[in-house]
């Protein structure tokens, strides 16, 4: 792996100019083929093997004609403070803001009044009143003109003295949250990577090639979205992921070419060498990224599985670009940027005899001939105290990931927004008026000869339920054999109790089934929602065990060794469940939720446990495999294992730190954002990076090293000679270098 990774770095070098041409050709390709290609899908929402589900797929075959692909938007209208909504001026004011509604656009097909459905549509207290606006087009289609006239009819009917706020999918989504956060995070990297290499240039790599390749990975996924099915947030993840790894490969390939440059190395030579190592640590890293994020096919949710596979297709592209692009462009910079000794800052220099010797009186830890840096000098120190780094890493992440037994699964929507927004006020204003469950109804389907009398002989024998508010009479399709009820429950859509309800309702439904000669299923978007959560809980066990399972397989290759890899998975076990423990005590407790600025605490969104374990868990592998790589190289070039584990923090332990501030500044910048479950994904993200770069690999993984010496890097015989052997460590490499071809040209090293 390293001799032929090293081939194809020289190769790059020599022939830059080449190289970036075809990447240019490429990404231009990608982006003519993204413009020309048809627009994606809609996006579409399926769980196969649901009782949601189920009931979806049965309503679009009986009720072809009640299908509402299009959007909709829910006007909720409250009578000033004193007065009715019936009263005559108000019901005049209502009447003409619905007749506005309905013409306000030609994408419109019609605004309901709600006083000819007064039982349904008025309040029992008669000062509240909605009206649901109906769109021929999908909420994505809906026009910026559509959305416009929408929020004009609402301002009128606001300066007529009336409280009007709007729900729902046509309504447009507040696009000024957001941005500043993530400015700020982008320049905190920009700045961080300016202190890593102390040149523009050098900084300014991983950036430029790290947004190259997810440009690549993004044109790619839009050119074959309408033929893959690949919705527009298909790329959410892609693009998250495949910016974060980028950057990670970039910076470890040209920080290994800027050392092996100090060393004095040609510049090809270095290239080869930094392709060699760093590449084929980047490789590795890659490859269990993409089984991570290709594993969320075990969750059996289409839209995940889409998600997952178009992210791993941009982190390959990634690992491309890190191995072919990077060695081209570090042929193009300036020599003296890129091998200027003063601004590297872990360079190694000579320590004076005297230093020498009260290093090494102060340190269990042989002392190199060379001065040590801040990552050599933390190791030193773990080294010589691991049991006491070890306990309190282990015992502080487990105390923080107590609350994660408390764990609680929903899905955001209207009532998570933040109070400032239209939707939330609307979805306020429905609760208080209609009851909480207004806004969660539940739909029942029940399929049998003579539909309309079964399904009135369900509604009696549910509308006793505890928890529920009310059912309506069952409507019947055309052939008389499909009905459906609405139920509403007492609660929210969020609660613990409309969960319970689900279940209870769907129990029920059982034992009615053989009374009434009929299948009975409930559905709902709250019961998909419930569904949704429950599949993505059952999965995580699996999901995580798959993930760990290959990747401890790939590392147990990679570094030939059993416990290795084990303490890799283990940690980062730890770290992920203590960062869903801090989320729990924050997002769903309230700990500190005034000062984050969360304004409501609730359940945690049901993906974010899913997607923060593929993407920190390919970041956790990608700082164990760089951490860990150098140390492997050292010891395999016959350092003692304490010493090895000196050189891998000497070398690697600057660059993991940037990496990992880079990253958690990027996803703080979430944190800013006014919507609560996205400052959740940013938290979450940034305080598990934080909890595995600077915890589990910067102070639990020298500590275990301390404690388990040679035998950390034990492999039994037998399985030595099975598993293949890729060189990670670059020892074919030396060998190539001590044996030189005959009449090999004698090439000067080059010192800037």
């Amino acid at each position: 792996m390293a001799t032929f990774l090293s081939r194809l770095g020289r190769l790059a070098f020599r022939r830059r100019g080449v190289t970036l041409l075809l990447w240019l050709l490429i990404f231009g390709g990608m982006g003519f083929a993204a413009s020309s290609a048809p627009p994606p899908p809609a996006d579409t929402f399926s769980m196969p093997g649901t009782e949601s589900q189920k009931a979806f797929d049965l309503l679009a075959k009986k009720f072809p004609d009640a299908r509402a692909e299009g959007a909709g938007a829910r006007v909720v209208i409250r009578a000033p403070e004193g007065r009715k909504i019936t009263d005559s001026g108000e019901r005049a004011e209502v009447r003409r803001l619905v007749a506005e509604l309905g013409t306000s656009s030609p994408q419109v097909v019609g605004a309901a009044d709600p006083y000819k459905t007064p039982a349904v549509s008025i309040s029992k207290d008669r000062t509240t009143a909605f009206t649901v606006v109906t769109y021929k087009v999908s909420a994505l289609k809906v026009s910026d003109k559509a959305h416009d006239a929408l929020d004009g009819a609402l301002k009128k009917a606001r300066k007529a003295g009336l409280t009007v706020e709007a729900g729902g999918d046509a309504v447009k989504v507040d696009q000024t949250m957001g941005g500043t956060g993530e400015k700020i995070g982008i320049l905190v990297s920009a700045i961080v990577l300016v202190l890593t290499f102390g040149s523009m240039i050098a900084a300014g790599m991983p950036l430029i090639t790290a947004l190259i390749g997810v440009g690549i990975g993004i044109c790619g996924i839009t050119a074959l979205g309408s033929t893959l099915g690949l919705s527009a947030t298909t790329s959410t993840l892609a693009m998250m992921i495949g910016l974060a790894v980028g950057i990670d490969y970039a910076l470890f390939i040209v920080s290994r070419f800027r050392a092996e440059r100090i060393e004095g190395r040609s510049p090809e030579e270095a290239a080869g060498r930094a392709v060699g190592t760093a590449g084929s640590a980047v490789v590795f890293a890659g490859l269990t990224v993409i089984v991570a994020l290709a594993g969320l096919a075990v969750v059996n949710v289409p839209m995940l599985t889409k998600m997952g596979l178009a992210a791993a297709g941009t982190v390959a592209v990634a690992v491309l670009v890190a191995i072919s692009l990077v060695p081209a462009l570090l042929g193009l910079a300036p020599v003296k940027v890129m091998a200027r000794k003063g601004r590297l800052r872990y360079a190694v220099k000579p320590l004076s005899e005297r230093r020498q010797r009260k290093a090494a009186k102060h340190s269990a830890i042989p002392t190199r001939s060379g001065r040590p840096n801040l990552g050599a000098r933390w190791a030193s120190y773990v080294l010589r105290h691991p049991v006491a780094v070890l306990l309190v890493g282990v015992v502080g992440l487990g105390t923080v990931a107590v609350p994660a037994a408390s764990l609680e699964l929903g899905l955001p929507g209207e009532g998570s927004m933040s109070t400032k927004t239209t939707q939330r006020k609307a979805y306020d204003m429905l609760s208080e008026s209609f009851g909480p469950g207004f806004n969660g109804p539940l739909m029942v389907t029940v399929q049998a000869n003579g539909a309309k009398a079964a399904g009135d002989k369900v509604g009696e024998a549910l509308r006793t339920t505890d928890g529920v508010a009310s059912v309506s009479p069952a409507a019947a399709n055309k052939a008389d054999d499909t009905a459906i009820l609405t139920v509403l429950p007492k609660t929210g859509p969020t609660e613990h109790k409309t969960e319970e309800l689900v279940h209870e309702l769907r129990a029920t439904a059982h034992d009615l089934e053989q009374r009434t000669a009929s299948q009975i299923l409930v559905t709902g978007q709250t019961a998909m929602f419930i569904d949704f959560s429950g599949t993505l809980d059952d999965a995580l066990l699996p999901y995580l065990g798959l993930v760990v399972g290959l990747a401890f397989l790939l590392l147990m290759v990679v570094f030939r060794s059993l416990l290795v890899p084990l303490k890799a998975a283990l940690g980062f076990l730890l770290s992920v469940t203590a960062a869903l423990g801090a989320v729990v005590a924050i997002f769903q407790w309230g700990w500190l939720a005034d000062v984050l600025g969360i304004e409501q605490t609730g359940p945690i969104m049901s993906t974010m446990p899913i997607f923060m374990i593929g993407v920190v868990f390919g970041l956790a592998m990608d700082y164990e495999v760089f951490l860990v790589s150098r140390m492997r190289e050292s010891y395999a070039h016959g350092a003692r294992p304490a010493e090895a584990v000196v050189d891998g923090f000497r070398h690697g332990g600057r660059v993991v730190a940037a990496a990992a501030v880079i990253m958690t500044s990027v996803f703080s910048g979430f944190i800013m954002e006014d919507n609560d479950f996205i400052k959740m994904i940013g938290f979450a993200l940034a305080i598990a990076v934080l909890f595995d770069a600077f915890i589990v690999r910067m102070a639990l993984v020298p500590a275990l090293f301390a404690l388990l010496g040679r035998s950390a890097w034990w492999l039994p015989n037998w399985l030595d000679r099975l598993l293949p052997r890729v060189d990670v460590e670059g020892e074919n490499l030396d060998r190539h270098a001590a044996a030189p071809a005959p009449h090999a040209p004698r090439e000067r090293a080059l010192v800037g």
